[in-house]
C-alpha cells in the first residue's frame, strides 16, 4: 500500500499527528557482561520490550496519534537481518524534521548503520522528493538526531559530543538556513555513556520550558549563523529563543528523568520510573502527563524520545 507522508514540525511541543517508531529487536541479551560488550545497561528480555514497546504505541494512539512502524514495510528478504539489530528500536537518531524538510541522520558508530540504510530507503517512498533526499547525508560522518532540538521556527539547538560531530552539524547548516532557520546552536557535552546524546541530559517542556541537568548551566553555546558565529552560555541562548530553564539537580534516571515525549503543548508522555520531582516547577505543575511502563526498554540505554520520531505536529 503506497504510503504519503507530509513532514511538518516546527518545535518540539505542538501537537503531535503522526510519529514514526520500530518495534524492539528479537534478540535476547542474556546476561550483564553481554550488557555491557553492546553498550545497554543491563540484560533484555525481547518479550519484556515487545510488551513495553505496545504500551508506548497505545497510549500514543489513544491520544489520537498515528504511528508508523517503518520496520512493518522492510521487504520480507530483509526483516530476519533487521530483527536482529538491537538498537532499530531508536529511531529519533535517524532521521529530524525540520519544518516541512527531513534529514537523514548518519550512525555514529558502525553498530548502527544498518539502521539507517534500511530506514531511510523506506522514507525515500514515505516522503516527496520535495521535502527529502536521501543523499543530504552524503558528506556527514556522524549525526545522530538524538542530540538535536528544533526550538523554534528560528533555532536548532544540537549536541556534538560522542555520537555527532562538528563538521557534520557545519555541512548541514545551510539547508536548516534554506528551510528557514535563522541561528543553529551547538554545546559539546561530555563523551559519556550516560552523556550520549542531548535527550540524555535536557528537554523541552512545553512552549517555554527548558530542562537540562545542572551540570549544563557550565558550557558555552556557539551560536552559528548565515553570517559568522558567536559564543553565549546555554541559558542565553534558551532564553533568546523563548524558553527558561529549570536546572535538575536532582535526576535519579537519566533516561526515565530527561527522555519523554510531548504529546502537545499541556501534555507529556512519560516513563513510570521517572523521578516526578523534577516536574515540580510553578510553570510544570498543570502538565498533564501520562505515565507507561517502558523499563525494559529504558535498559537499552533510551527512553520515549528515543524511542519516537515526530514527523506532523500542529
Amino acid at each position: 500500500m503506497a504510503v504519503s507522508v507530509k513532514p511538518n514540525c516546527w518545535n518540539e511541543y505542538d501537537e503531535l499527528k503522526r510519529v514514526i517508531v520500530c518495534s524492539p529487536s528479537v534478540l535476547k541479551v542474556p546476561d550483564l557482561k553481554t550488557a555491557n560488550d553492546v553498550q545497554w545497561e543491563k540484560p533484555v528480555n525481547p518479550e519484556k520490550t515487545r510488551a513495553d514497546f505496545m504500551n508506548m504505541v497505545e497510549a500514543m494512539e489513544k491520544e489520537g496519534v498515528e504511528v508508523m512502524d517503518y520496520s512493518d514495510a522492510l521487504q520480507p528478504d530483509e526483516t530476519a537481518f533487521h530483527e536482529q539489530l538491537l538498537n532499530r528500536v531508536f529511531v529519533r537518531d535517524l532521521a529530524c524534521v525540520f519544518g516541512t524538510t527531513v534529514i537523514p541522520g548518519e550512525g555514529g558508530t558502525t553498530m548502527r548503520r544498518p539502521e539507517y540504510l534500511y530506514a531511510h530507503r523506506i522514507f525515500e517512498d514515505w516522503f516527496s522528493s520535495e521535502s527529502f533526499s536521501i543523499k543530504e547525508n552524503n558528506n556527514v560522518n556522524a549525526l545522530e538526531f538524538g542530540d538535536c532540538m528544533v526550538l523554534s521556527k528560528d533555532a536548532v539547538f544540537f549536541n556534538t559530543g560522542l555520537r555527532t560531530s562538528f563538521e557534520s552539524v557545519d555541512i548541514l547548516k545551510t539547508k536548516l538556513f534554506e528551510s528557514g532557520f535563522s541561528e543553529v546552536g551547538v554545546i559539546d557535552l561530555p563523551r559519556r555513556g550516560d552523556t550520549m546524546h542531548m535527550d540524555m541530559n535536557g528537554n523541552v517542556v512545553g512552549p517555554d520550558i527548558f530542562l537540562a541537568k545542572s551540570y549544563m548551566r557550565y558550557f558555552p553555546v556557539q551560536v552559528l549563523k548565515r553570517n559568522g558565529s558567536s559564543y553565549m552560555m546555554m541559558h542565553e541562548f534558551l532564553n533568546r529563543h523563548g524558553y527558561d530553564v529549570i536546572w535538575a539537580d536532582d535526576v535519579k534516571h537519566t533516561v526515565a528523568d530527561i527522555n519523554f515525549l510531548n504529546l502537545n503543548p499541556d501534555t507529556i508522555l512519560i516513563s513510570t520510573k521517572a523521578h516526578k520531582k523534577i516536574l515540580h516547577h510553578e510553570k510544570l505543575k498543570k502538565k498533564r502527563l501520562i505515565e507507561i511502563s517502558v523499563d525494559e526498554l529504558e535498559k537499552g540505554g533510551g527512553g520515549i524520545r528515543c524511542m519516537t520520531l515526530p514527523v506532523e505536529r500542529r
